[in-house]
């Protein structure tokens, strides 16, 4: 029995349908992360508000996620992920919704972006419940000696997503900017009735658990994990959500080119995401702390080539590191996390692990889209700096347990 619990892996079947779940959210993301600069601007929405939009609801997101992850421990995984896809969905409808009558001129100024405010974060508080509710899932399904592997597989769904989104979005823009989000809906709608539809419940009942007290941010078996991921994610956000105004002012271009441009842009990255994934951190066998310190370097390097380019070609070499970076990061935080609480608490340390990244996105964008006001390059410059800042810390040993 000892055995086999030390090799207990998550199912091909359930991975897949956990995939489908993670895979149709993330391409949602990657779509407005490259279609709202441009949409805001056609709505008069300036860069500040923009970036406020995605900063503001990412502050609902990381204030959501450990609650949600708590409850998975008490009520289960599945449903959380079910609520999570389904208000992700009918979210991104009512998100767009608001464009719609927004670009006919029937709502402007400050109602409507009110309202886009609004949708945009009644959409967080549902749907920060997926990603913890995925990860826990896993982490029930897998022992110790697989927990990075597995959730290193699981983060690649996220990472293909991303890479197929900006295409899929790209396609779909021509027919309109709102067109790929409606789809993005529809799809993530598809995923959360297969998943309900098949995915069985986690075997061990977890109302048999015996449930302790509320994880903290700073308890100190995984404070070093989360500052990692929040500073990585404030770095990673600000250069992202700046990247779409930098490419429109510097290259001339259009809205749709704009979001076109933007999307070629994040696919790199993701594609880098997902290969540092696949060929590394599937593969690594050393403690996490390790590989996050090499994500942040790689952070770091992409933060300072996108602050020093002057062309795109450039610009996309930054983008690949600053994805290479994630890469690593991701799934070392999330494992390390995991393998440092007790099977106990697997839903509070996912939540918390879901709710570091948006913590950044809280962050990142609006500092460094003021940044971008005064000028272009501080944008980047600023980014590096807090990167730089976490990765010293990080390479201090006292700052965090090794696992």
């Amino acid at each position: 029995m000892q055995d086999s619990a030390q090799e207990q892996r998550l199912g091909n079947w359930e991975f897949a349908l956990l995939i489908s779940g993670l895979f149709s959210s993330s391409i949602g993301q990657s779509l407005i992360f490259a279609i709202l600069p441009p949409l805001g601007r056609s709505v008069a929405f300036n860069e500040v508000q923009t970036n406020a939009i995605i900063s503001l609801s990412a502050l609902v997101f990381t204030l959501s996620s450990p609650r949600w992850g708590r409850l998975t421990d008490r009520v289960g995984r599945k449903p959380i992920m079910i609520s999570g896809l389904v208000g992700y969905s009918v979210g991104t409808i009512l998100f767009t919704s608001v464009f719609v009558v927004g670009l006919q001129g029937w709502i402007t100024g400050t109602l409507l972006y009110a309202l886009a405010l609004l949708a945009r974060c009644l959409q967080s508080v549902v749907m920060s419940g997926t990603n913890p509710a995925a990860a826990a899932y896993a982490a029930d399904h897998s022992s110790p000696k697989y927990r990075t592997q597995t959730l290193a597989r699981l983060g690649t769904a996220t990472s293909l997503g991303m890479i197929i989104g900006p295409v899929f979005g790209g396609a779909l823009a021509s027919f309109g900017l709102l067109v790929p989000l409606f789809a993005a809906a529809a799809l993530t709608g598809i995923s959360a009735w297969a998943i309900w539809y098949w995915l069985p419940p986690v075997a061990r009942p977890l109302h048999d658990r015996k449930l302790r007290r509320k994880l903290r941010v700073l308890d100190p078996r995984i404070r070093g994990y989360l500052l990692a991921s929040f500073g990585g994610f404030v770095g990673f956000s600000g250069i992202q959500q700046t990247l779409g105004f930098r490419l429109q002012d510097s290259l001339a271009l259009s809205n749709t080119e704009t979001a076109q441009y933007t999307g070629i842009a994040l696919m790199v990255s993701a594609g880098s995401t997902f290969a540092m994934q696949v060929l590394v951190a599937q593969r690594f066998k050393s403690t996490p702390v390790l590989l996050v310190r090499w994500g942040l370097g790689a952070l770091l390097c992409g933060a300072l080539l996108i602050a020093s380019s002057h062309g795109f070609y450039l610009l996309l070499g930054g983008m690949a590191f600053l994805g290479a970076g994630l890469g690593l990061m991701v799934p070392a935080v999330a494992s390390g996390a995991s393998l440092a609480v007790a099977p106990e608490e697997q839903g509070g340390a996912a939540g918390l692990v879901t709710a570091t990244p948006a913590a950044g996105f809280v962050v990142g964008p609006v500092a460094c889209g003021w940044l971008y006001t005064i000028h272009p390059w501080l944008s980047p410059l600023g980014a590096a700096g807090v990167i730089a800042l976490v990765l010293v810390l990080m390479l201090q040993k006292d700052r965090i347990r090794s696992h």
